[in-house]
């Protein structure tokens, strides 16, 4: 059973940084891809970014690009997202997942990490 563990969340000033952790419990073909995504109340959750374990190659939404950046460290199993200049729009809870690479559909779901940003 794969799992994914979010940490890294919390209360944080606009302007400020912010550092999400994803833990992945199996790195197999079936969890290759992991990407971020991000629900803020009463909205759709959105797509962040994604990275592969195999080559590290990186996806990311046009809204985040230049503030956020997705890592990873296949030793530890873990995938980062290391987001800066944060704007109160970015409070949502943020989840990561995980897929087969290739195929469009997120199989594995974390619980989620909360972030807010304050004004």
């Amino acid at each position: 059973q794969v799992q994914l563990v979010e940490s890294g969340g919390g209360l944080v000033q606009a302007g400020g940084s912010l550092t999400l952790t994803c833990a992945v419990s199996q790195r197999t073909v079936s969890t290759d891809v992991v990407g971020w995504f991000r629900q803020a109340p009463g909205k759709e959750r959105d797509f962040v970014a994604f990275i592969t374990w195999s080559g590290g190659s990186t996806n990311y939404a046009e809204y985040v690009k230049g503030r956020i950046t997705i890592s990873r460290d296949n030793a530890k199993n873990t995938v980062y997202l290391q987001m800066s200049s944060l704007k109160p729009e970015d409070t949502a809870v943020y989840y990561c997942a995980a897929r087969i690479f290739g195929k469009p559909k997120y199989d594995y779901w974390g619980q989620g990490t909360q972030v807010t940003v304050s004004s």
